[in-house]
């Protein structure tokens, strides 16, 4: 796990910490929303959200 990664998993906790608190997300859908914010975190520090191609380069390029 690098360093993009830990720093997008605490800033994630804490953003659903708070949302805990004020009753914007509860235990039932917390699984869903931790990987929504997560990887909007991780576009934000990185440009990039995990699964996506790299930027400039399109899913066909990768094949040759």
């Amino acid at each position: 796990m690098d360093k993009y990664d830990k720093q997008a998993l605490q800033v994630a906790k804490e953003v659903i910490i708070k949302f805990i608190e004020v009753g914007r997300i509860s235990p039932s859908n917390f699984g869903q929303n931790f990987d929504v914010i997560y990887k909007d975190i991780m576009r934000t520090i990185t440009g990039v959200t995990a699964g996506d191609a790299p930027v400039g380069i399109d899913s066909a390029e990768e094949g040759e």
